[in-house]
């Protein structure tokens, strides 16, 4: 069971990074008061109902669109700052220390060595299982 936790945990933390670095735009059109579209990484396309200009030049009467688009931008986390350069003492200390220990972990047990390998098993002499009257079934 722990280790079913500790694997959801490792995939939860993935996708926080993953989308706390991410940044994404979210486009919305409304005719009038109700959204009619919403599109996520590309822009909206709209219900169909674009005002058109007038075909004169000299007409000077406009009437206002009841549609309109929105965008909202997502912007991720863009500062990470990765340094390697200044690292303290205890820190070179802990790295060090956990690379040698982790290199002679599993050093010197290529030989399987068995204390077993001289032990005979005594010989049976009565059936336990008769004298108790116990039987698996």
């Amino acid at each position: 069971m722990k280790q079913i936790f500790h694997k959801i945990m490792s995939f939860a933390m993935a996708f926080v990074v993953l989308f706390s670095t991410m940044s994404f735009s979210v486009s919305m059109h409304y005719c009038g008061d109700t959204l009619v579209e919403t599109a996520i990484f590309n822009k909206a396309k709209g219900c169909g109902m674009k005002m058109e200009k007038p075909a004169t030049d000299g007409c000077s009467i406009t009437k206002k669109s009841c549609c309109n688009d929105e965008q909202v931008l997502v912007d991720g986390q863009d500062q990470l700052q990765i340094q390697f350069d200044t690292i303290s003492l205890e820190q070179q200390v802990f790295i060090a220390s956990f690379v040698y220990a982790y290199s002679n972990l599993l050093e010197g047990l290529d030989s399987n060595v068995s204390s077993y390998k001289a032990y005979e098993p005594p010989l049976v002499s009565k059936e336990i299982f008769k004298l108790d009257e116990t039987y698996l079934i």
